[in-house]
This record gives structure tokens, C-alpha cells and sequence, in this order.
């Protein structure tokens, strides 16, 4: 008994002073994370959970992988930051290796996800006066119902999630809203001569893995570049090899850019989880508005993160982890839709690759007591599993892709636990 005494004085301790000292704006599961290593995390009093959040798809090679621990290593010791008044001797092989990776000819490197979202907007923006002819101030860029591309004032000024958005206006112009995975209605939006871009997500993560037809995306970029509009994808929780494809807008061996993304946005996964790195990706025609003074970063194309990211596309490539989303994916909802045909509030399995979902019907227990996506998570966390639910009925699981069969097995056993004492 003495033991868990200490055991729960240490947790709560560790959440009492982020509560006390840190702001409010997450409500994290509660549990208190220590240390990792592949698919696993411990937490404070050493227990080990199956990470199936994978710090939403940024660990796609696992926790401190040892050939990322190395490298961040032995570039620490060497030059961490010079900014971009100089040249560093690791950004160009950095920028050709990221590029000849997923097939442009040019990236701008950033840090954070949102800071790439940024970017890519600017660029668009900046295209669409010089390249397009479109008035100055008039631009206009096409985004999605549902959309999550991060949460600064230009972001959240084209969410339509009332959280996002509530207290922080007045918002940033130049956004049109329309609906998700709905053709028609970008046809008739692009037909305003003052697009410039269409920013999407080919999957929707944190609307709850909404995955759209598989003809939408090829069909979207097709008509983006019929009237002369920049497709950009926004890939910064899908790529990467997360949906079983280097970039889950495009089937990896498809080099014709009249039928790829016009930008490409990477975040997260483009370090392994082990530093911020984020970059857009272009062409040379579309990267060239952006001239000396038009935009940049402190720390954007550091010699650290540039190293960390080369080694981490290379684990993606010499460690196969794009087949292996894909294969594994495939058991796992295999899987899960055994779960949806034995239970009747476990509604849906959907997702590509190692990002997934599970839709539950929230309900109320016989004593009242609510059962929602947050209550099996609970028990998720419990019985050794750790995921986080989204919009209330739904769970994403997406745990690092170097997650053997074996693994992905176990973890399956545990999840139907879960929902069976859910049940």
C-alpha cells in the first residue's frame, strides 16, 4: 500500500504543477508520460503503454530511435544554429535530400506545422498576384469544412471549429470555406478568377480520420490545375509514410506533376518526433515569388534539424516503413471491423495505412454515468494502450509504423478488452 501511495503522489504531483504553472488550453489524458522507446511509452511510476497516438503521427519511426538519437547527438556537439545570414553546411544536402525524397525541385524550411501552413499561404498569395495576374489584396484560398491545419489567427480564420475561433476575432480575410470530399462544390468555387489555392488534408485527422473517396483527391488536384488554382496537400499528420504511401495525396510511383500536388506541407514525422522540422515543397516556379526579405525563419533549416531529417527519411526508406502501414494497417482494421460486427455502439472503422479510427456511439450507463469515446480511453489507458478521442465519439489510433504484427496483434487484444468492458 505505501507503494501506491507514492505512486499517485507522483502523478498527480506532475499534473498539479502543469495545472498550477502551465496554461489551459489541452485537456491530456491522465497520465503521466516519462520516457519511450518504439512503440512504447513509461509512464512516471513505470508502467508501459502501446503509444497509439504516436504524438499525433510526428513519432512515425518510433520513440528515440537510436540512429535519430545519434545523429541529434553528434550535430549537438558540433553546431546546433547559425540562422540563415549564412550558409550552413548541412541545409543544401538537407533541402536535395527532402526534395529528390518525395520528387520537387524546391523546399522552404520551417520548424512548426502551422509555421509551414503559413508559409504555404504567403506562397499562394504571393503566386496568384505575380503569376496569375489576380488585383492586389483580392486573392482568394479555398479550404475545407472540418479542416485542421493548425491554430494561429490566419489558421483559425478558416476553421469552422466554434473552439477555434471563439474569442480571438477579428479573423484574416481571404479564405472560402467549402464542403469536404464534394467535387462539385470546388468545381463551382474555382470558377471565381481570385482563387489562387485549394489547402486540404487528404485525410481529415482531427475531424476523427475522416477519409474521403478514393477518386477525390486525383479528381480535386485535376480540377485545381484545369483553372490554374495551386492544389496544395496538406500532409503534415498524413505523410510521411503514415497512410502506406510517401505522401497519402499521391500514389508514390506517380511522377507526372500535371497529377501531383502543385505544394506539398510536411511537418511532424519529417524529424522522427525528435525536433521541430517542417517544410513546404514546390516547384521552381511556384518557390521563385519568394525573394530575399519575403519571408523567413530564425531557426528554419538549422544544421540540427537538417541532419535529425535526413536520417529520419532515411529510417522511413531502409526500415520499409511505408509497406509496412500499409500491410499492418490492413490487419488492423480487419481487426477492428470485427469489433463493429460483434458490438452495436461500435459504429465504424475507417482510416489508410497505420491512421485509424473508431467510431463508438456515446450513450449514458444505467447509473447515469456518461459512456463516451473518453471513458474507453480510460480504460484504453488502463489495460496498456494510450489514444486520445476527437469530437466525442471518436478514437484515432496511430501508433509508430516501426509496430511489428506481433504488436499490432497484441494491441488489437487489448482494445477489444477495452470495448468489451466498455459494452
Amino acid at each position: 500500500m505505501p507503494q501506491i501511495t507514492r505512486s499517485l503522489t507522483k502523478t498527480q504531483r506532475a499534473i498539479d504543477l502543469e495545472d498550477k504553472y502551465g496554461a489551459h488550453n489541452y485537456h491530456p489524458l491522465p497520465v503521466v508520460l516519462d520516457s519511450g522507446k518504439g512503440v512504447f511509452v513509461w509512464d512516471v511510476d513505470g508502467k508501459r503503454y502501446y503509444d497509439f497516438l504516436s504524438a499525433y503521427s510526428a513519432v512515425n519511426q518510433g520513440h528515440c530511435h537510436p540512429r535519430l538519437v545519434k545523429v541529434m547527438q553528434e550535430q549537438a556537439a558540433r553546431m546546433t544554429l547559425t540562422s540563415r545570414a549564412f550558409y550552413n553546411s548541412v541545409l543544401g544536402e538537407y533541402a536535395k535530400t527532402v526534395c529528390e525524397f518525395f520528387g520537387y525541385e524546391k523546399m522552404l524550411p520551417m520548424n512548426t506545422g502551422a509555421e509551414a501552413v503559413e508559409t504555404a499561404i504567403k506562397m499562394a498569395r504571393k503566386w496568384g498576384y505575380e503569376k496569375k495576374g489576380i488585383r492586389t489584396d483580392q486573392a482568394k484560398v479555398l479550404v475545407c469544412e472540418g479542416n485542421f491545419h493548425g491554430r494561429t489567427i490566419s489558421i483559425v480564420s478558416m476553421s469552422t471549429d466554434p473552439a477555434s475561433q471563439g474569442g480571438f476575432g477579428p479573423f484574416t480575410p481571404g479564405f472560402e470555406v467549402i464542403a469536404y470530399d464534394d467535387i462539385p462544390a470546388l468545381e463551382k468555387a474555382l470558377e471565381d478568377p481570385n482563387v489562387c489555392a485549394f489547402l486540404v488534408e487528404p485525410i481529415q485527422g482531427e475531424k476523427g480520420v475522416y477519409t474521403p473517396a478514393d477518386d477525390y483527391i486525383p479528381k480535386a488536384i485535376a480540377a485545381c490545375k484545369a483553372h490554374n488554382v495551386l492544389f496544395i496537400a496538406d500532409e503534415i499528420q498524413t505523410g510521411i509514410a503514415r497512410t502506406g504511401r510517401l505522401l497519402c495525396s499521391v500514389p508514390d510511383e506517380e511522377t507526372d506533376p500535371a497529377k501531383r500536388p502543385d505544394a506539398v506541407i510536411l511537418a511532424k514525422a519529417l524529424s522522427g518526433g525528435m525536433y521541430p522540422v517542417s517544410a513546404v515543397l514546390a516547384s521552381d516556379e511556384v518557390m521563385g515569388v519568394f525573394t530575399p526579405g519575403t519571408h523567413g525563419s530564425t531557426y528554419g533549416g538549422n544544421p540540427m534539424g537538417a541532419r535529425i531529417a535526413m536520417e529520419a527519411m532515411a529510417v522511413v526508406q531502409e526500415e520499409n516503413l511505408t509497406q509496412n502501414a500499409d500491410r499492418l494497417g490492413r490487419v488492423f482494421r480487419s481487426e477492428m471491423q470485427k469489433l463493429v460486427d460483434a458490438y452495436p455502439f461500435v459504429k465504424l472503422v475507417r482510416g489508410k495505412g497505420l491512421l485509424n479510427a473508431l467510431v463508438i456511439e456515446a450513450r449514458t450507463a444505467t447509473d447515469g454515468s456518461p459512456k463516451t469515446a473518453w471513458e474507453l480511453c480510460i480504460l484504453l489507458r488502463d489495460n496498456g494502450l494510450l489514444a486520445k478521442p476527437t469530437h466525442g465519439d471518436i478514437i484515432r489510433f496511430a501508433p509508430p509504423l516501426v509496430i511489428t504484427e506481433v504488436q499490432v496483434m497484441e494491441a488489437c487484444n487489448i482494445i477489444a478488452l477495452s470495448v468489451k468492458q466498455f459494452a
